[in-house]
């Protein structure tokens, strides 16, 4: 339950999505009374309709509402104390930012919701003035976001949940790969800047701790694990030991990943941009941040997985 000792009506847009499941999921364990929105024109996609169900099943409401249908989107945030948007950055410019500043506007006309999680979950945008092209339209578009919620005088909480475990400890910290390899791996750059990884079911649990609690209220929180703190070479090394012999390894220079980066069409260049920052610059693990700010603090009582945990189911 809150931190006020009552249930939230929570609505999680975009809850059949790879975060997006994971919060409404977070939400029904939390004792939260919880609504999922799903469009109307959902088709015949069987595996979000299944999984609509199962939320179902364990006490979610599904509410049907539509980005295009504007009255919609203000009937089904009329429903709920706390809005959690979960949609993909799908990194077709503008779409992903129209969608939520449409939301906005809904949840200012509403005028009902006391907390908004806007979709980020990933490096804070505020971090990131001098990104590079073409990625840095992520942070772009993310800010733009940021400052329609304040100009709206909409309570926030933003969550930076750095990288996803499933995406960056799966393949090693190599983009492009999902799974380790018990072979070989390329050290981008010397393999020694910090990333920091969290399980996404962790993002979950944190942002739902968040989500009535005072000390978060208008403010960005991070999710900075102490033990999933780590290089790229660190990382590897809990995988050597976890399969008993060591990696061939190549290192891949900046100018050499730059160069390969230029290849790939747009969408790669973006999804590139985010590990250059990551990986070459360490740009997540470069600052410090203050206890009240960090969610292992703040939630002590949510048990992280580690990095040496989650790498053990790929044994």
């Amino acid at each position: 339950m809150g931190s006020m000792g009552k249930a939230n009506k929570v609505l999680v847009i975009g809850g059949t999505g790879y975060l997006g499941k994971r919060l409404v999921q977070a939400s029904l364990n939390s004792g939260h009374d919880t609504y999922v929105m799903h469009r109307p024109e959902i088709g015949v996609d069987i595996e979000k309709i299944q999984l609509l169900l199962s939320f179902k099943m364990q006490g979610a409401h599904l509410v049907s509402a539509s980005f295009d249908d504007y009255q919609s989107l203000v009937d089904a945030v009329s429903l709920a104390d706390v809005v959690i948007c979960a949609i993909s950055g799908v990194h077709i410019r503008s779409h992903q930012i129209l969608l939520q500043l449409k939301l906005v506007q809904a949840i200012k006309e509403a005028g009902n919701v006391k907390r908004f999680v806007p979709s980020e979950f990933g490096t804070d945008p505020a971090r990131m003035e001098e990104a590079m092209e073409p990625g840095r339209i992520t942070f772009d578009d993310k800010m733009v976001v940021r400052r329609a919620i304040e100009e709206a005088g909409i309570p926030f909480t933003y969550v930076a949940a750095n990288c996803f475990a499933g995406y960056f400890l799966g393949g090693l910290c190599q983009p492009g790969f999902i799974l380790p390899s018990r072979e070989r791996v390329t050290l981008l750059g010397e393999g020694n800047q910090k990333g920091i990884y969290v399980d996404e079911d962790d993002i979950a649990a944190y942002t739902l701790k968040a989500i009535d609690d005072p000390r978060t209220l208008n403010k960005t929180i991070y999710v900075k694990p102490p033990k999933n703190v780590l290089s790229q070479r660190e990382v590897v090394q809990i995988w050597e030991k976890y399969i008993g012999k060591e990696l061939q390894k190549t290192v891949l220079s900046e100018q050499e990943f730059l160069a390969v980066m230029k290849e790939q069409n747009y969408a790669e260049q973006v999804g590139l941009t985010h590990y250059y920052h990551v990986c070459y610059e360490g740009c997540l693990a470069s600052f410090e941040v203050d206890d009240d700010q960090e969610a292992t603090k703040l939630y002590p009582e949510v048990r992280y997985t580690t990095v040496e945990e989650y790498l053990k189911r790929y044994v």
